[in-house]
């Protein structure tokens, strides 16, 4: 796939639809740049996973973590 875009003199880019598709990313994230002797490379970051909105939601009631629910496993058993 090649995509050509403009940099602004801002020196902003658009990034577009299919190579944002491809990375996973959406407004608000944060792309990584790295070079290297092969050219440069962008990948996505993400500081949590994409799932993190929904844990818990299925569980009222219980914490989200390790320890919620070991804490919740003990009371269901009596100990």
């Amino acid at each position: 796939m090649q995509k050509q875009v403009r940099i602004t003199s801002k020196g902003r880019i658009t990034v577009p639809i299919e190579v944002r598709r491809i990375l996973g990313v959406r407004a608000g994230d944060h792309l990584l740049f790295e070079s290297d002797s092969n050219g440069v490379h962008i990948r996505s970051l993400r500081s949590k996973s994409v799932f993190e909105k929904y844990r818990g939601i299925g569980n009222p009631g219980i914490g989200s973590g390790r320890k919620a629910i070991n804490r919740w496993l003990r009371e269901m058993r009596g100990r």
